[in-house]
């Protein structure tokens, strides 16, 4: 079973109020407490959504189909291992860059939005652990400090150029102006460097690219650090991008993601779509 068919089937919740310095608890303090209740079965983590307003976007969720609490009281005699590597917020979003581990490794990015202190709508992308890359890099290694918080909106604005002039209209005559020519990759297939990243874009698979970006959803960000939600296919199967970029002094110098395959619409289990 996917992972994210289990975390995030929408289920009976409660208000919750969690104390911190500030009289009330963070979107990304939220976000974890609402993930490591997989881990650990505690019913008051499922109360950090709220069910009313609740919307699920992974299209291979049920909404309402189970009660969280319940769910996440049966997953956690499973020994699962939800691990955190880089939890962010922006504005009525968290969104976090995770491996799970049930069976098998897995690597997720998980966006929630919230209202009054409950998430009320999610997104997910998730992959098979792979590598380590060409450049000996795994999917989760590399920088996690957050810096820059004062830059959050010019980064923003840079990468989403980025994705539209690169990754969409393929202007790779533009890929110096973006990105450190020896930008580290975590992408699983690819090595580091400007012309690696090139060759994996360029390449093709029965006669059209193998890589192919189409739209973006939505960007998030803090700081150093953007999240894009995109659009595409890769071998000619719809999927959905999410790239993680980290800025520093202007250029692209990291990169994270996972690529996953977005089912039939016939095969979706609620109608709210993946993006």
């Amino acid at each position: 079973m996917p992972i994210l068919v289990m975390v995030t089937a929408a289920g009976a919740c409660a208000p919750l109020l969690i104390k911190n310095s500030d009289n009330m608890a963070s979107k990304k303090d939220l976000l974890r407490k609402f993930l490591k209740g997989i881990e650990t079965g505690d019913a008051m983590a499922a109360a950090v959504v709220n069910e009313e307003k609740y919307i699920q976007h992974n299209p291979q969720t049920h909404e309402g189909s189970e009660g969280i609490a319940t769910l996440f009281a049966r997953l956690s005699k499973t020994s699962p291992r939800v691990t955190f590597v880089r939890v962010f917020e922006d504005g009525d979003f968290a969104f976090a860059h995770n491996e799970y581990d049930f069976a098998s490794l897995r690597v997720a990015f998980e966006v929630f939005r919230f209202e009054d202190g409950q998430a009320v709508e999610h997104w997910d992308n998730i992959q098979p652990m792979q590598g380590p890359n060409p450049s000996g890099r795994t999917m989760l290694d590399g920088t996690s400090e957050i810096t820059d918080l004062d830059k959050t909106e010019a980064n923003r604005a840079f990468v989403r150029s980025f994705v539209d002039d690169i990754l969409i209209h393929r202007r790779y005559d533009m890929l110096p102006d973006y990105l450190h020519e020896g930008v580290m990759q975590h992408n699983p297939q690819i090595a580091d460097g400007v012309a690696a990243l090139r060759s994996a874009l360029e390449a093709k698979a029965n006669g059209t690219f193998a890589i192919l970006y189409e739209k973006t959803h939505r960007v998030l960000a803090e700081g150093n650090f953007v999240l894009c939600v995109s659009e595409g296919a890769r071998n000619g199967v719809h999927s959905s991008f999410y790239d993680l970029f980290r800025v520093a002094d202007g250029r692209i110098v990291e990169h994270w993601d996972t690529i996953e395959a977005i089912p039939p619409r016939s095969e979706w289990k609620n109608d709210n779509g993946k993006f």
